[in-house]
């Protein structure tokens, strides 16, 4: 009866049971790769295809993209000759690797449980998940960073607090991926999405001339923020958070210094955390000057729009991450007495590389099902057909603006990339939807909300396994289907206020950015002679 109490109740508990009665998700990755290239066989030999929105043939004509067999010669010899390629390529590998190397010492050291402490000591606990989520939400400007520095990090403060981690890391993650498009400042996602808007007007010819504002949805963006705060607030710690079995800490390193959140520090610790800040503001420093000195290494300066030159800034934040943990971490365990010399640096990283061993196997088994639903085209022609059927629908301009970020959140849980699904989308939407007097920045807007909310729930999302071995730090027996259904109502919820935000800013006709507006003409044809 005691075991039978603690199960998990409710559509969220069928949810995590169901997932959880899965296998490993190493090996659903294989069974997936199974049925992909079963079904790229079988949509091969029924011709399945679609007509590329941008790239033309000889005579101009659309490229016809047909699906693959993923058993081909080519594609078979691309598997086992690519292999190693294809794991060590995958994208968020590099990343997670150059981080956890200089955040490992920095948590071994004692300086995150420290700093920690030192934070939430004598702070309200229930102010900890608005912050979280704030931080999250802005550490988007990081890009990747955000999810290998803040996801982990919140289950420390969460910790420390006398919470639990677990709802820690999915109160950040919901920030990071969930509100992927929430910011108050435009950063280089803005640029990217924005230059593929770019080309997608270009590519009509319906507005010859017509230039992106990077900042055409700063407007949007910022309310993406101020709204999704209160739902993960919310989800957090009315539904995430109760469900979660009492927090036990593990015996591990992770918790070894944690102690009492209320304790005062130690001199030691003391002494610890500010060499710790003398050296964090070195690195801050050192970065100051590669955007300020002559040449500024970090500045493209040839960028014609202000807020893309900030792009070499940001993308060094992994490794501006690497350097900050791991001099900062150095400098704390030598004042503290934790780190007694090199060697000791070396053991931490070394045992930081340890923890990551299960998704090291994790990531070789995602990455080659990424690759081969890449190979097989399946997920370029869900997105150009499923485009069409948008553009063919005849639906009046409010519920067609629904339907696409609903199409997008769709299609989002087959391909993760915002980028890649903008590519597919945006040569369609933005000139129909300019032809319905539909800026484009109001297309791009109602794409980044579809894009942002079902990143948290699917696993072909590159990062969700990395999240899922971050909570099984905390609790060992949590496993795929545990993570998907704490996922679940932020999902919902962020894509139930997501589309009221979008209705409404259309309904209000509210500026999307400087000089950004919904509505749009297109330019008058020339008098005629």
């Amino acid at each position: 009866m005691a075991e039978e109490a603690q199960k998990p109740k409710g559509f969220l508990g069928l949810v995590e049971r169901a997932g959880n009665k899965l296998p490993d998700p190493v090996f659903i990755f294989f069974w997936l790769i199974g049925i992909l290239v079963a079904f790229s066989v079988g949509a091969s030999l029924m011709g399945y295809s679609a007509q590329h929105p941008t790239q033309l043939d000889e005579a101009g004509s659309a490229v016809t993209i047909n699906a693959v067999s993923l058993l081909s010669a080519e594609n078979i010899q691309r598997l086992w000759v690519e292999m190693p390629q294809t794991f060590t390529h995958f994208h968020p590998l590099g990343y997670v690797l150059v981080v956890m190397l200089g955040a490992g010492v920095a948590e071994r050291s004692g300086l995150f449980a420290s700093a920690m402490r030192e934070g939430v000591r004598g702070a309200p606990k229930f102010l900890l998940t608005p912050a979280v989520a704030f931080v999250a939400m802005m550490g988007n400007l990081a890009a990747d960073a955000a999810y290998v520095v803040l996801v982990p990090l919140a289950a420390v403060l969460y910790a420390a607090a006398g919470r639990h981690p677990i709802a820690g890391i999915t109160a950040a993650f919901a920030g990071v991926s969930g509100g992927f498009s929430a910011n108050l400042l435009p950063g280089q996602l803005d640029a990217l999405l924005f230059g593929i808007t770019q080309a997608a007007v270009e590519a009509s010819g319906l507005h010859p001339g017509w230039v992106a504002n990077i900042a055409g949805n700063w407007y949007f963006i910022a309310a993406m923020l101020i709204v999704f705060l209160p739902v993960i607030w919310f989800v957090t710690d009315v539904i995430v958070e109760p469900r979660l079995k009492k927090f036990a800490p593990p015996n591990g390193e992770a918790m070894a210094n944690l102690g009492d959140a209320n304790a005062p520090l130690t001199p030691e610790e003391k002494k610890g955390l500010g060499a710790a800040g003398l050296a964090a503001l070195s690195i801050v420093g050192l970065w100051v000057v590669f955007v300020f000195m002559p040449g500024t290494p970090l500045i493209n300066e040839e960028a014609p729009i202000p807020e893309a030159r900030l792009t070499p800034l940001y993308q060094s934040l992994v490794a501006g991450f690497f350097l900050l943990f791991l001099v900062a971490g150095w400098a704390y365990g030598a004042a503290a007495g934790t780190i007694k010399n090199h060697r000791d640096v070396v053991k931490m990283m070394s045992a930081a590389m340890g923890d990551l061993a299960y998704y090291l196997v994790l990531a070789f088994a995602a990455a080659h099902f990424v690759a081969m639903f890449n190979w097989s085209n399946l997920g370029l022609i869900f997105a150009v057909q499923g485009a069409d059927a948008i553009r063919e629908s005849g639906l009046p301009l409010p519920a067609l603006l629904v339907l696409i970020v609903v199409f997008t959140a769709g299609i989002n849980l087959f391909i993760g990339s915002a980028s890649a699904k903008w590519a597919l989308l945006a040569p369609i939407v933005v000139p129909m939807l300019m032809l319905l007097n539909v800026s484009p920045e109001m297309t791009t807007a109602a794409y980044r909300v579809g894009d942002s909310v079902t990143n948290i729930i699917t696993p072909l999302m590159v990062y969700f396994p990395l999240v899922l071995t971050f909570c099984q730090r905390w609790r060992t027996d949590y496993g795929l289907g545990s993570l998907t259904a704490a996922m679940l109502p932020y999902s919902f919820w962020l894509l139930i206020i997501g589309l009221g935000l979008t209705f409404g800013w259309v309904f209000l006709d509210l500026p999307l950015g400087p000089g950004a507006t919904v509505d749009y003409a297109l330019p008058s044809a020339p008098a005629a002679p």
